[in-house]
């Protein structure tokens, strides 16, 4: 064979580029979530098994990438704004719009739908284990009728199923979503939680979706998540009919009174 062959140096990795790189996948993998402060420097710096140095440079890094923030008084955190793609004003939208629900409902159903189908086949016994604590979390606030904490609680058992499909992007897209869903899934719960029926279909829909994540069956996991989304758009819909035949009674007995007021 002829000609010289060209032989490239192989560089030795900087620790910090090592440290940096695994903190940025412990960050997109969800181990790492928005808000959460880091372990203290030192005892970081033992977990990696490096220097203060090499981590506290790494942690620059982090920093000027808008990754980390360093708060005043001491601490690391991940930023909180980590995927907050919605921001105030266009949430504010939303809702003003009352007929935007049901796009997000829309929209919920296609990525929740494959988020469950991959938590039934993907899901690791922790991740299990962190589902079902999601829904025992949601089942005392359920039983003790803790509205606030409630909505909360149905989030994170979403959101616990999400981390479960081990998809980054499926993940982060269903984080960014986090403060909308609460405030979409509040609303849902104002108006259709006053019927004892509807809460109690609701919640044994979680269960069902449970089951399916559990004994996983991906296909009965995606038509549960589905199933279930499909009720709530039915049950927002039926509400919002009957505050109408309301609001029409009400107009009514208001010009019968006026008519009687008047003769």
């Amino acid at each position: 064979m002829s000609g010289s062959m060209v032989y490239k140096s192989v560089r030795q990795p900087k620790i910090s580029d090592v440290i940096l790189q695994q903190i940025e996948e412990m960050i997109l993998e969800g181990t790492l979530s928005p808000g959460q402060r880091l372990p203290p420097e030192r005892e970081l710096a033992a977990r990696f098994g490096v220097s203060r140095p090499s981590l506290r440079e790494a942690v620059q890094k982090l920093v000027a990438r808008g990754l980390l923030t360093s708060r005043q008084g001491g601490g690391t955190y991940v930023a909180d704004q980590l995927g907050s793609g919605f921001s105030d004003p266009l949430m504010a939208l939303f809702e003003r719009h009352p007929e935007a629900q049901y796009d997000l409902l829309e929209f919920r159903y296609a990525l929740e739908g494959v988020s469950a189908y991959y938590a039934a086949l993907r899901s690791t016994p922790a991740d299990k284990q962190k589902i079902r604590s999601c829904y025992e979390d949601l089942q005392r606030c359920h039983d003790l009728r803790q509205f606030e904490q409630e909505v909360r609680a149905d989030v994170e058992f979403h959101l616990s199923i999400a981390a479960a499909a081990h998809n980054t992007v499926l993940l982060h897209m269903m984080r960014a979503l986090f403060s909308l869903l609460s405030h979409h899934i509040g609303g849902n719960l104002t108006r259709i939680y006053p019927k004892a029926d509807y809460r109690r279909t609701i919640h044994e829909q979680h269960g069902l979706l449970l089951q399916a994540i559990e004994a996983g069956d991906p296909l009965a996991a995606r038509k549960a998540v589905q199933d279930h989304l499909a009720y709530v758009e039915d049950a927002l819909q039926e509400q919002g009919r009957e505050n109408t035949r309301i609001e029409r009674s009400l107009r009514r007995a208001d010009l019968n009174l006026t008519d009687k007021t008047a003769s």
